[in-house]
């Protein structure tokens, strides 16, 4: 098997950080079509992409009496919109700046009776570029792209079973074009404190809604300048006393700077059996918070899943 569909693919950063870069930008730009159009949902989970079998797509955005989606599609190498009046249109990947691909987004949207003007200031990055000024980024790299969507299969896989085992509220598994991550997160049920803000290109009202409760969240992300590694990651809000001491699955550590365990994504890809090592490292962090901070377990976890047979009632 070629790499290009290697299971785990090799994902070194410095190999693709300036496609990495163009592509987060692009991303921000459909998701914030999705965010000016769809109404709020708690946590902002209205407005995040989901893996798809080709790439990632937002779930269906509503438009007047109609829906549309858009997908990120990196085996065809184009982004592809489709309506529920069965129209369809494509856009061609290649290296363009990100002024050029927000230009020729909306003209695409506009050409198929789609209207949206959006913030374009980018969120969560240092020094943002308003999209329609931005000619500093501009890099495409297919074979990295399609690399990259190969890594979220396999994490979106382990990430949906592990969300199995769990009875309490959690997340749909969704990849955050702000941040830039894949990403699970369970909640105790408990409301937390106030969340400080200051969060680098986020407003405080969000980040302050998105951790409204106490949660444990892990995810996955391609690294970036101030870390630049792929990695699994693992916190909790508010973190509980002895969090950060708590042993977990073998390769990973806590990350003082980042505030968050740490499992490299070449620890996973290289191991013996990393579907196993992955879903070790999503369980014992969880429960390194869930015992930390006392949350009910008994209450809040069952038996990872299984496909085709029903979870047992117990009483």
């Amino acid at each position: 098997m070629d790499d290009a569909n290697a299971v785990w693919p090799d994902l070194t950063y410095s190999a693709w950080s300036e496609t990495l870069a163009t592509l987060h930008l692009w991303t921000q730009i459909v998701g914030k079509i999705r965010l000016t159009l769809t109404p709020w949902l708690n946590h902002s989970w209205q407005t995040p992409l989901y893996v798809t079998a080709r790439g990632l797509g937002a779930s269906p955005i509503p438009i007047g009496t109609e829906i549309f989606d858009i997908e990120f599609d990196f085996v065809g190498h184009q982004l592809a919109v489709r309506t529920s009046l069965g129209a369809e249109q494509s856009l061609p990947f290649r290296a363009q700046s990100v002024a050029d691909f927000f230009s020729a987004t909306v003209d695409l949207l506009g050409g198929m009776g789609i209207a949206v003007a959006i913030k374009e200031t980018p969120n969560e990055v240092p020094n943002p570029i308003r999209f329609s000024d931005d000619r500093t980024h501009a890099a495409y790299d297919a074979g990295a792209t399609h690399r990259f969507w190969r890594a979220l299969v396999q994490a979106d896989r382990i990430f949906k079973l592990f969300r199995t085992g769990f009875l309490g509220k959690a997340s749909p598994v969704h990849f955050f074009w702000g941040s830039f991550d894949l990403a699970v997160t369970r909640f105790s049920g408990r409301p937390a404190p106030m969340h400080p803000g200051g969060v680098t290109g986020l407003p405080d009202a969000v980040a302050r809604e998105a951790y409204s409760h106490e949660v444990s969240s892990a995810g996955f992300w391609p690294g970036n300048e101030a870390f630049p590694r792929a990695a699994f990651y693992s916190y909790a809000y508010p973190e509980p006393p002895g969090f950060r001491d708590r042993r977990v699955a073998p390769g990973a550590a806590f990350n003082t700077a980042l505030g968050e365990f740490i499992l490299p994504y070449d620890t996973v890809a290289q191991s013996p059996d990393p579907d196993a090592l992955l879903l070790e490292f999503l369980s014992t962090t969880y429960v390194a918070a869930a015992e930390a901070a006392g949350w009910d377990r008994a209450a809040l976890e069952c038996p990872i899943g299984v496909p085709g047979r029903v979870r047992p009632m117990v009483r």
